[in-house]
């Protein structure tokens, strides 16, 4: 396993780049924001679980395929802009919500929320090339199982996003209580998370592999 002193390296790179303003945390906060603070833990659960399951990839040599392969890399970001793209249709096809805490929360199940966060980290191949890039220096080649160490790491990784996220979590249903009042523009929490859909969407098309 690796000692204290390298999990702890591992823990300041973590905290440096789960506090960096990215995809992840901008799908969390217009979640929050739109649909409460359910919304929020939901998708980040989701986002979480995406993680490891990046991490066992990693383990078992699945991602060096993007590698390897560029067509699959392709594949799987195409993939990822035309599922994002869908949830943005889907989102402005929904019925108008106002900001009422409970609104918008009645208008999707907890499944979906879930299932929309995992699918997002899933569809997206930088996650798979980041932490096929990252985890291997932290690894101790002479240590116990690697995909046990690799599961390690990406479970300091969410411990360390849920405390950054669950901030940016409370921070949006602040914001979304305070908008309460909002009338004028009940379909205004649907416009804002089909805007991050679409953003994210053609982030991830227009972006290079690097």
């Amino acid at each position: 396993m690796p000692d204290f002193s390298t999990l702890m390296l591992f823990s300041a790179a973590a905290l440096v780049l789960t506090a960096t303003p990215g995809p992840d945390m901008l799908l969390i906060a217009s979640r929050s924001v739109s649909q409460g603070r359910s919304a929020g833990f939901l998708t980040y659960a989701g986002i979480a679980v995406g993680t490891y399951c990046h991490a066992h990839a990693a383990a078992l040599g699945l991602s060096q395929l993007f590698l390897t392969v560029p067509v699959a890399y392709e594949i799987v970001r195409w993939a990822g802009c035309a599922y994002l793209l869908y949830l943005a249709y889907k989102t402005l096809r929904a019925k108008s919500s106002a900001f009422a805490p409970s609104a918008g929360l009645k208008k999707l199940s907890t499944k979906r929320i879930f299932t929309e966060g995992l699918a997002t980290n899933l569809l997206n191949p930088k996650m798979a090339l980041f932490v096929l890039a990252l985890f291997p220096q932290f690894i101790d080649p002479n240590g116990s199982s690697l995909l046990v160490q690799m599961l390690l790491l990406a479970s300091i990784l969410n411990g360390i996003g849920f405390l950054v996220n669950g901030a940016v979590i409370i921070l949006g249903t602040s914001i979304r209580n305070r908008l309460s009042a909002v009338s004028r523009f009940p379909k205004l929490p649907q416009y804002l998370l089909a805007t991050v859909f679409t953003g994210l969407a053609c982030r991830l098309a227009l972006g290079s592999r690097n």
